[in-house]
């Protein structure tokens, strides 16, 4: 029994020295609630943190990472969406009871529903497509979410059976689904654009991480077309420091919400591991810069990895960048109503290129960013046009692009954030050389 007691206590312990402890300060810093996280040093830690973080909007306006020996030291510097600090309770308790446990994601029911995952050659009108397959198939869209990039295409559907309201588990009608919506998103017939669709077998992955897993097996960060070119605005630099075997990764773009969730979720699931980080934003820019190595301990071996690298965490940027006019509908749910809305946007030369539905006590919730069919922003006597014909007081429009950037005007930014970069380096090499931070072996 004494032994069994002790055991007990050991049990305990290392359960205390595995979990990570989370110190919450609203006193230091004037402008931000500081979030300090302490957690044995572990893949996918980073992650889970910067996870919670962003699943409940908040902004990272700063953050400093590092690892010593087997343990990691992480202060972010959060904001609400609105800039201001945290002061609901409610909220700083969620956040430290969520990264102290075993955190999955953001909270999508998908019990008694049917998940989809798809990826295909994006175009004009294709949603309006997909969703009239899924309303003559009578399937009920529940929620879902829609990227796309590179003239490529990644979505993940939840479904109910529309007269039922049960998921759908007959694999015939399964199998008709997965065809009909097949169809729709190959496209031309290239074999290299061929499209997929598939059940998500995967429930546990976070919604969003699983979007960028889909967009990179289908290696949209290797898919250009003159319709889709790289953002000037975005700059990844690579670079391999010897000396304490790390490769240095800077990352420098228009700052937005998540920024940091997309780096770190790609990091992370091209199997790097991050030992020291910076983060820091200001004004309508963001500076990321990153010591990784592989999980074997290794940097960076050849210049066709690094090129892959900035190529992935191009696209990892792009992904999720806001373009165009951001609509909002609010309705109450009826079968077909997708089908639609997204028909009247096709109909009148509206671009889709990213999606959020929801829905709530039989209300829906869609979110759409919209451009002209020329991937321009769309003029707004059109969207007041077809404001009109779904309704006024259904489709509002949230969100106007503030700045419209000209391509191939970025040439002398790029140079000038080149240096910022390599400064940002410059700075981490003497905090090291003078012994103020320490290598990790």
């Amino acid at each position: 029994m004494a032994m069994k007691g002790y055991l007990d206590e050991y049990e305990k312990l290392v359960i205390r020295m595995n979990t990570p402890r989370v110190v919450i300060d609203n006193g230091v810093c004037s402008s931000a609630t500081i979030v300090k996280v302490d957690s044995p040093r572990g893949h996918g830690i980073l992650l889970e943190a910067v996870q919670i973080l962003t699943d409940l909007n908040l902004s990272i306006k700063k953050a400093y990472i590092s690892s010593d020996g087997r343990w990691n030291m992480d202060v972010f510097h959060v904001t609400d969406i609105n800039g201001n600090k945290l002061n609901d309770q409610s909220v700083l308790s969620y956040i430290e009871q969520s990264i102290e446990t075993v955190y999955y994601g953001e909270d999508i029911e998908v019990n008694g529903l049917t998940a989809l995952e798809l990826t295909g050659t994006d175009r004009i009108g294709l949603l309006s497509e997909m969703f009239a397959v899924l309303s003559d198939l009578n399937c009920d869209v529940v929620d879902a979410k829609l990227w796309t990039h590179n003239g490529r295409v990644a979505s993940i559907i939840y479904l109910k059976d529309c007269t039922t309201g049960s998921p759908i588990l007959d694999p015939h009608r399964i199998s008709n689904i997965e065809g009909r919506l097949k169809n729709v998103l190959n496209g031309d017939n290239d074999v290299n654009s061929a499209a997929k669709t598939c059940v998500s077998m995967d429930a546990m992955t976070h919604v969003e991480r699983r979007l960028h897993q889909l967009m990179f097996e289908d290696r949209d960060y290797e898919k250009r077309s003159k319709r889709h070119e790289r953002d000037p605005m975005v700059v990844v630099t690579v670079q391999n420091w010897a000396e304490r075997g790390y490769s240095v990764v800077n990352v420098h773009c228009r700052d937005r919400t998540k920024l940091l969730f997309d780096v770190v979720c790609t990091l992370t699931d091209m199997e790097y591991a991050v030992f020291h980080a910076t983060i820091n934003t200001s004004s309508d820019q963001a500076h990321l810069e990153f010591y990784i190595r592989h999980k074997d301990g290794s940097p960076i071996s050849s210049e066709a990895e690094r090129q892959r690298v900035i190529q992935c965490l191009e696209a990892a940027v792009e992904r999720r960048a806001s373009e165009g006019v951001r609509l909002e509908l609010r309705h109450p749910d009826k079968q077909g109503l997708l089908a639609e809305v997204t028909r009247t946007f096709r109909e009148n030369g509206l671009n889709v290129t990213r999606t959020e539905i929801s829905t709530s006590c039989d209300m829906a919730t869609n979110i759409f960013y919209v451009t002209d069919a020329n991937g321009n922003g769309a003029d707004s006597k059109l969207i007041e046009s077809v404001r009109e014909k779904i309704g006024l007081e259904w489709l509002r429009v949230k969100e106007i692009p503030s700045v419209i950037h000209k391509k191939g005007d970025g040439e002398e930014e790029q140079q000038t954030k080149a240096v910022l970069v390599s400064f940002g380096s410059l700075v981490w090499r003497n905090l090291f050389s003078f012994g103020l931070i320490k290598s990790c072996s």
